[in-house]
């Protein structure tokens, strides 16, 4: 499990994909998504603009990524 610091309360799941370089654009966020490869915190999810909170555990492929507010 690797840990994403983010800046605020809350962070987008196309942007949390992107950010952490699991994927490389907007677009291949978009069809993992849309693929039903993406999960968090144990449920599949398709909505790009879905909403991470610190504690929020995000899993593509094998990467799994907790979101973890910066202090």
């Amino acid at each position: 499990m690797r840990d994403i610091e983010i800046r605020g309360d809350m962070v987008r799941l196309g942007q949390l994909l992107k950010l952490s370089g699991v994927v490389d654009s907007g677009g291949e966020a978009k069809a993992a998504l849309g693929e039903g490869l993406v999960t968090v915190n144990g449920e599949p999810e398709e909505r790009r603009g879905r909403q991470l909170h610190d504690g929020d555990v995000v899993a593509f492929e094998d990467e799994i990524l907790r979101i973890v507010a910066a202090n």
